[in-house]
C-alpha cells in the first residue's frame, strides 16, 4: 500500500472500523457519507484510507473531525452504560416523590465521572454526578431517568 495516504482515527471502539465500508465524516455541523478503501490496526489505533483521499494535502483536511456511523452500526454497550447521544433529551424525575423535574440537556465528561446537567422546569440549570449513588434509573427507550435530586448542584 506504498503511496496510500491513510487517517488515524481515535474511538473507544478501534476495532469497529475494519469491518465498515463507509462512515459519516463531520465538518463545521454537516455531515458527509464517505467510502472506505481500508482499514487497520497500527499500535492499537485504527488507521483508515478514505476513498478520493490520495495527497498528504487531502488527509490533512480530514484532521479534527468527528466520524458516525447509523445508529444500527453502534457497538453494543454493556448493561448500565449509556451513549450521551440517547441521553440528552430524556426527562429526569426525582426518586422520592417521582416528580418532573426537567430534561437532560448536556453530559460533561471528566476524569473522575461523567455530571449530567439537567436544564430544571423553572428555567435554572444544574449539574449532577453521573454517579450509582445519584442515577437511580436510566430507561433510555422511554427517554426517562430517576435520580436522588439531593445530588443536584446548581450551575447557572
Amino acid at each position: 500500500m506504498r503511496g496510500d495516504i491513510w487517517v488515524t482515527v481515535f474511538s473507544d471502539f478501534p476495532e469497529r472500523f475494519l469491518d465498515l465500508k463507509e462512515v459519516y465524516v463531520g465538518d463545521r455541523g454537516t455531515w458527509q457519507k464517505r467510502k472506505l478503501e481500508s482499514a487497520q490496526m497500527i499500535s492499537g489505533r485504527p488507521v483508515l484510507k478514505f476513498e478520493g483521499v490520495d495527497t498528504p494535502e487531502a488527509a490533512s483536511r480530514m484532521t479534527n473531525r468527528e466520524l458516525a456511523v447509523t445508529r444500527d452500526q453502534v457497538v453494543q454497550l454493556p448493561e448500565g452504560m449509556f451513549y450521551i447521544f440517547d441521553l440528552i433529551g430524556c426527562k429526569v424525575f426525582a426518586g422520592d416523590d417521582g416528580t418532573s423535574i426537567g430534561e437532560l440537556v448536556d453530559v460533561r465528561q471528566y476524569p473522575a465521572n461523567d455530571a449530567y446537567v439537567i436544564r430544571m422546569n423553572d428555567g435554572r440549570t444544574m449539574s449532577l454526578a453521573a454517579v450509582v449513588q445519584f442515577i437511580k434509573h436510566v430507561d433510555v427507550e422511554n427517554k426517562k431517568i430517576v435520580i436522588d435530586s439531593a445530588g443536584l448542584v446548581e450551575t447557572g
